[in-house]
């Protein structure tokens, strides 16, 4: 699936109205993006910069050969992970210490459109961003949507006006064709079925849309209330709230009009003031959800102090019949979402409601549970169900270590952090995961066997940074743990952290006794998990030296997930076992290795483990005279080794491996035919490449 595809599948935001209007707007966007690098769509919030900036991406993705790429940034709060965030939007695996390089790398040659969303908030660090991304990536196009200007050099800005409304004493006729009227109509409609604006209620609706100045925000909260009173009375009420809200502050140069973001807030006002007091609480509550709620997490979190656990439902059906809340499903669950716009206002009532600390005690605790319930490390027959819970849920999650970090909870935030461990390494956000690991250990508890699992987590990290000097401190500090509390589970990863050193420096003799040590002090302790670990980082870097050892490890592991039904490591075992069965000059049995892995890890969505499958099934199609296949997956796979940024440690088995497949294709083909399967292979999304993979010789990968 496409960036543009996957946005528009997963992304959009539901319960929204069709697009309506804009049509100047997008016909200045096609004018201006062919010679503008980057373009700024502003203008007040709930104006529907976003929805423009969608559907631009919709009808432009024909121009920009190397996709569309959509990147949300309203629920990113830090700054600083910025870069990590849209790196890992764009699917890239960023394991230095900045993403930055990856990104530009990535995007140098590429005729790409990157759309940012909601960068307001992120302003500098935004700015930032775009003037290097522009720099390093010179064929490469940037949509901005922000309520200020990022102020970099060469930025062409685009207001987005509110909708255009019907003039004073328009016709019936012009009255329902203008744009502002004619999305009340749809919403209207969808809230009390049959609605039309006729000669006898367009002077009405013209009324209620020159009041809401055209903002598409308050015009959508103000036809969700046509379900529970007139249009007459809806009309009349917003009169009076505007009427208050012009005696009170009179708008300057005698207009009568209050500025855009003063509609809004009135509209705002005026919805929330007639949801009933509980819902206005829940209101206030789910603002605390950066990344929408499902309904078991509303009323684990939400409920208490005032609103009873069977209420919750009913109350987010009021929200969601008020407009207040949008409704979308993800993987099979329906979750609840709130614009930018809407959240915010929650945000401010949120500091006026009762008991605010015991909700984000509340918050808290469910995400500790979450994390800690849901580790993709853990040898459990879930494994990859685990994946999709944290994917949905990170945003969330993000919030919550930033609020045990920034509230006085650090000793929650390290477990989080180091549950965590494994999303991020799979995913490829290692900056990311070393941020939250780092930042646990500076400000949590000096003792206990969670920051001995941390110290391990952030030297992994490190080691996949190359920071070797840093994983090095956080072995000494370890072992000082262990040494001072005297806890086997410390001195285990203590044990363990130095053997992954060893490995890395290429002290490959003690690197393995120091693993071996570390399995039987984790067996003695009952960490199966971290024994997993161990078992597949010994049999992968082992194969180099001993292909025998390799296999007899990757049995191990094998044998321990699948006792266990552990699907994700058994995808590793497998890897590991395919290996080992190439370097025993066994083809046979390592395609029928990979394949197995590839399955799972398609699923589980691990990019790295699928690029060593496919680089493995090149070489095999290779070994028993299928060239052209095996051009393809060199293809596909070179594609994916471009959103990688560190070479595994088996980098020279690999490439030697890669070298003699690529000699052998390219002779047997001639490198023009070469050169075109090469190029049949490169074109294939990753699905479409994995489906390559695993089908039977012959198939064409579409």
């Amino acid at each position: 699936m496409s960036g543009y595809d996957e946005m528009m599948a997963n992304d959009r935001p539901p319960g929204l109205s069709e697009f309506i209007g804009r049509g100047p707007e997008l016909a200045e966007l096609r004018r201006m993006l062919p010679r503008a690098r980057l373009l700024t769509l502003t203008g007040a919030g709930g104006v529907g910069k976003t929805r423009l900036a969608r559907r631009a991406a919709h009808k432009l993705r024909g121009r920009f050969p190397g996709g569309v790429e959509f990147v949300e940034l309203a629920a990113l709060a830090d700054g600083a992970l910025l870069e990590s965030a849209v790196a890992s939007a764009l699917r890239l695996r960023h394991s230095g210490r900045q993403a930055m390089p990856v990104l530009v790398d990535h995007l140098a040659d590429k005729r790409m459109l990157l759309v940012l969303d909601n960068c307001e908030h992120l302003l500098q660090a935004c700015a930032d961003l775009v003037d290097r991304l522009l720099k390093g990536a010179p064929r490469l196009r940037i949509l901005v949507t922000s309520r200020q200007r990022l102020g970099v050099p060469g930025e062409h800005v685009l207001d987005v006006p509110e909708l255009h409304v019907p003039p004073t004493g328009a016709a019936a006729g012009d009255i329902a064709r203008s744009e502002a009227v004619r999305l009340f109509a749809e919403r209207a409609a969808e809230v009390r079925p049959g609605f039309v604006v006729d000669a006898a209620n367009a002077p009405a609706v013209a009324r209620l849309s020159q009041r809401l100045e055209g903002l598409p925000l308050a015009i959508e909260l103000a036809a969700a209330r046509l379900r529970t009173m007139p249009l007459d009375e809806l009309v009349r009420k917003l009169d009076d709230r505007f009427d208050v809200l012009a005696a009170r502050d009179p708008s300057p140069a005698g207009s009568s009009a209050p500025p855009h973001h003063e509609t809004l807030r009135a509209t705002m006002d005026w919805s929330h003031g007639l949801c009933s007091p509980a819902e206005r609480l829940l209101w206030a509550r789910l603002s605390i959800f950066s990344g929408g709620v499902d309904l078991d997490t509303a009323e684990a979190v939400c409920a208490g102090d005032g609103i009873a656990a069977e209420e919750v439902f009913e109350l987010l059906a009021g929200l969601v019949d008020k407009s207040v809340l949008a409704t979308g499903r993800r993987e099979s669950a329906v979750r609840f979402g709130m614009l930018d716009s809407i959240r915010a206002y929650g945000r401010e009532q949120l500091a006026h409601t009762p008991s605010v600390e015991r909700l984000y005690e509340r918050y808290r605790d469910h995400y500790l549970r979450l994390a800690a319930g849901n580790r993709i490390d853990a040898l459990a027959p879930d494994q990859l169900g685990r994946i999709a819970t944290v994917r949905a849920e990170l945003p969330n999650l993000r919030a919550a270590l930033d609020l045990c970090f920034t509230r006085g909870d650090p000793s929650a935030g390290l477990e989080i952090a180091f549950a965590l461990w494994g999303h991020f390494l799979l995913s490829g956000a290692i900056s990311e995961g070393r941020h939250w690991v780092e930042r646990g250990l500076e400000l949590g508890p000096q003792a206990g066997t969670t920051r001995a699992k941390a110290l391990w987590a952030s030297a992994l990290f490190a080691l996949h940074q190359d920071d070797r000097a840093a994983a090095m401190r956080r072995a000494d500090e370890g072992r000082a743990l262990a040494e001072r509390t005297g806890d086997p589970a410390a001195a285990a990863f203590a044990v363990q952290t130095s053997g992954m050193i060893a490995l890395a420096v290429r002290d490959s003799r003690r690197g393995f006794e120091l693993m071996r040590e570390a399995r039987a002090r984790l067996q003695a302790v009952g960490d199966l998990p971290a024994v997993g670990v161990n078992l597949y980082y010994s049999a992968s870097v082992g194969v180099i030296e001993s292909p025998e050892v390799s296999a007899a490890l990757g049995e191990e592991l094998l044998a321990l997930s699948e006792a266990r039904e552990a699907p994700l490591f058994q995808a590793y075992g497998s890897l590991a076992l395919g290996f080992a069965a190439w370097r025993q000059n066994d083809p046979g049995a390592c395609e029928a290795r990979m394949r197995r892995a590839a399955r799972i890890l398609g699923i589980a969505g691990d990019r790295w483990g699928l690029l060593m499958c496919l680089e493995a099934l090149a070489w095999t199609a290779g070994r028993h005279g299928r060239h052209e296949r095996a051009a393809r997956l060199m293809g596909a796979a070179g594609r994916l080794w471009q959103t990688l940024d560190t070479p595994p440690v088996e980098l020279q088995f690999l490439a030697a491996s890669h070298r003699t497949c690529e000699a052998a294709a390219r002779l047997d083909l001639g490198l023009p035919e070469y050169a075109t399967a090469r190029r049949a292979g490169a074109r294939l999304e990753l699905d479409r490449a994995v489906a390559y993979a695993l089908a039977d010789e012959g198939e064409s990968p579409g």
